[in-house]
């Protein structure tokens, strides 16, 4: 595949695929990573994710804070530190797995990292069109139907291609801006909220298990940060190798943590007092209701703009994905494909399904396994040193240094796979308990009934790479005192 022409101005469509970018191209520092995963998570899916840590952990609001602070906050610092291999090599994440799982090997990360993709827009797509839809009858005074759904679904879906299919520079830019706005409407709206708590209820609320705290902590962080961990190099790899990494995982844990802490609390305080939130199918209506009428227009445009926020990102490293899968059309009509699946998954879940909630807790929970299976293996990697070579990277023929063993890299293939069955062990999958869709045979034990088989797949995956991987640094033939600098 051909190199790109360069363009990342503002306003101006970027060009470039998944080529790395080179030193002269580089630009940008350390903050933009907090606007750019404070945009990513100022939106209300942050508030159901409270909501269950009460109605079905059985948490306190002192233990939903806490749960709240550690999973966000460390899962985030997770996606910073990965994120440096972006830096580092200066291409998209799972475009520098391939050094890591060969050019054939790659394609099972490639592949789960877009379906998570594809279902987190799906999801982030089928709220924003209920704020729509309930904003119209707020307005207008004009109710539900077929036609205003679909209506509402492409709405959202241009606006996710506008911003996406221009690119990183545009990203950069309406990050930082337009999460100052809609942030700050975020704020009056969770101001009016707390009104509304019920806290005689909340103040008396028995604390929960211990096993609940840490089942919640992976939850929250099998929901927040687990999810982006494989898309943080995409957003990191047009900065200066020079700039330290240290910068990076504290933007990036500072950048989600504050909105996640005070979302996720918020929701807690919420469902203390009415459990509706945590079982709603429809929780853009449901938060709607405890606010004043003349609320409602600020509210749902907050709302709107938060889960916006959030889609674009998603959608831009989604087109990556594709491209790195092997997809050969330019990035912005792999952004246009990759909308189109959206825009039919938002029909599938507001015209056809009975249930919004049970099939999003059953798809976090089965995707955090593979995800994390190879976020075990490539953190071991980068702690080895691991350099990149950008033409071995783009090269996916057979003289490709990085093609192996028949295009793969075994060590790292069979690590993956390896920790996939050990998360998928301890892993129970379902919409509820009379509809399970997967349970391990080891999910009645602690790992299991805590929801950890994400951190199991981790655990395992660092585990077999690191004693079947090789030793010492990974570097090219001509490794750079920049290239080592990049890296601390």
């Amino acid at each position: 595949m051909a190199a790109s022409t360069k363009n990342v101005s503002v306003g101006t469509v970027e060009t470039r695929g998944i080529e790395p970018v080179p030193d002269s191209e580089r630009h940008g520092h350390a903050g933009q990573m907090f606007w750019t995963w404070f945009a990513a998570n100022i939106s209300i899916l942050g508030l159901p994710l409270g909501a269950t840590l009460v109605a079905f952990r059985g948490l306190n609001i002192w233990q939903a804070a806490l749960v709240a602070i550690v999973g966000s906050f460390g899962s985030f610092a997770l996606v910073g530190a990965l994120s440096l291999a972006g830096k580092k090599g200066g291409a998209p994440a799972l475009t520098l797995s391939r050094a890591v799982f060969g050019q054939r090997g790659n394609a099972g990360p490639t592949l789960v990292t877009w379906l998570s993709r594809v279902g987190w827009e799906t999801i982030t797509t089928t709220t924003a069109a209920y704020a729509l839809l309930a904003l119209l009858g707020v307005a207008f005074d004009v109710r539900q139907n077929s036609f205003l759904t679909v209506l509402c679904l492409l709405v959202f879906i241009a606006c996710t291609l506008l911003i996406s299919g221009l690119g990183h520079a545009t990203i950069m830019w309406i990050n930082k801006w337009a999460t100052v706005l809609f942030g700050v409407l975020n704020l009056i709206v969770m101001g009016f909220l707390v009104a509304t708590v019920d806290w005689s209820k909340v103040l008396e609320a028995p604390a929960g298990p211990s096993s609940g705290v840490i089942a919640g902590i992976g939850f929250i962080a099998a929901g927040t940060g687990i999810g982006w961990a494989n898309a943080g190099a995409d957003y990191a790899r047009y900065l200066p190798r020079t700039i330290p990494g240290r910068r990076l995982v504290t933007a990036s844990a500072f950048g989600a943590g504050i909105p996640l802490v005070l979302l996720i609390s918020l929701g807690s305080l919420l469902t203390a007092g009415d459990p509706s939130l945590a079982t709603s199918s429809d929780p853009v209506s449901a938060i709607n209701a405890m606010l004043p009428s003349w609320m409602a227009i600020p509210y749902l445009i907050a709302a709107f703009g938060g889960l916006l926020m959030s889609n674009h990102l998603s959608t831009y490293s989604a087109g990556l994905t594709m491209i790195t899968l092997g997809l050969r059309v330019p990035r912005a009509w792999a952004v246009v494909i990759d909308i189109v699946l959206m825009f039919l998954g938002g029909i599938y879940f507001m015209l056809i399904a009975d249930d919004f909630y049970g099939p999003f807790s059953t798809f976090l929970t089965l995707l955090a396994v593979p995800i994390s299976a190879w976020i075990g293996v490539i953190a071991v990697d980068m702690l080895r040193g691991r350099d990149y070579d950008p033409d071995a990277l783009m090269d996916t023929s057979r003289t490709s240094r990085y093609w192996y063993t028949g295009g793969f890299r075994l060590p790292a293939v069979l690590a993956w796979v390896a920790a996939i069955v050990s998360g998928l062990l301890f892993t129970t999958a379902g919409t509820g308990a009379d509809d399970v869709w997967f349970s391990g045979p080891l999910a009645d034990t602690w790992p299991g009934v805590n929801g950890l088989g994400w951190a199991v797949s981790i655990g395992v995956g660092a585990a077999v790479y690191a004693v079947f991987g090789g030793r010492g640094p990974i570097t090219t033939p001509a490794s750079s005192p920049a290239l080592e600098e990049s890296v601390r």
